[in-house]
């Protein structure tokens, strides 16, 4: 497994990213835009950037377990029965700014799956919808939200089970 090693102070970058990317043999590609911070401000670039486009939501249970949880774009989820699918100790709440810069290397607005390569602690479970891994493209933030990287769904799960992270698969969107 390659370990990479960034520290709160010094989350690694996009281009860190995408050397990891590379080492591994995982074929991606970039596309650069101005800043997006919701899904709605990103929907003009569908027509640019095809495959399932995520949406994001980094939260936490009442014992200070982490979760990403990435789920296509235009999913609901119910944020009171959430815990219930994912395995967290009680109902989740959304985790500080402070922890997602910490574990993740990412501010409010550029949470990512890709911000595993981050959590060389493993303090995060990655949790991926079911719905979302029925497109053979996924999209995500490379690290910041001025960009969409696009990768195969099934290297979406070797990135992160090269990062230390086994990502639960689960239908976790209505």
């Amino acid at each position: 497994m390659i370990t990479p090693s960034p520290t709160a102070d010094h989350p690694k970058t996009a281009e860190q990213l995408f050397a990891f990317l590379d080492e591994l043999g995982i074929q991606h590609s970039t596309k650069n835009h101005p800043p997006v911070f919701t899904v709605a401000e990103s929907e003009s670039l569908r027509d640019e950037i095809p495959g399932g486009h995520t949406k994001n939501l980094f939260v936490k249970d009442k014992k200070d377990q982490f979760f990403v949880v990435t789920v296509e774009e235009r999913a609901t989820v119910d944020l009171k029965q959430i815990h219930k699918i994912i395995g967290a100790s009680s109902r989740v709440s959304f985790g500080s700014p402070e922890k997602m810069l910490e574990y993740l290397g990412v501010v409010p607005g550029s949470v990512t799956v890709f911000g595993a390569i981050n959590d060389t602690q493993n303090k995060v479970t990655f949790v991926l919808d079911e719905g979302l891994m029925q497109y053979d493209i996924i999209n995500g933030h490379p690290l910041r939200n001025d960009a969409t990287t696009s990768i195969g769904r099934d290297d979406l799960i070797c990135f992160l089970k090269a990062t230390g992270h086994d990502p639960l698969v689960l239908k976790v969107a209505d």
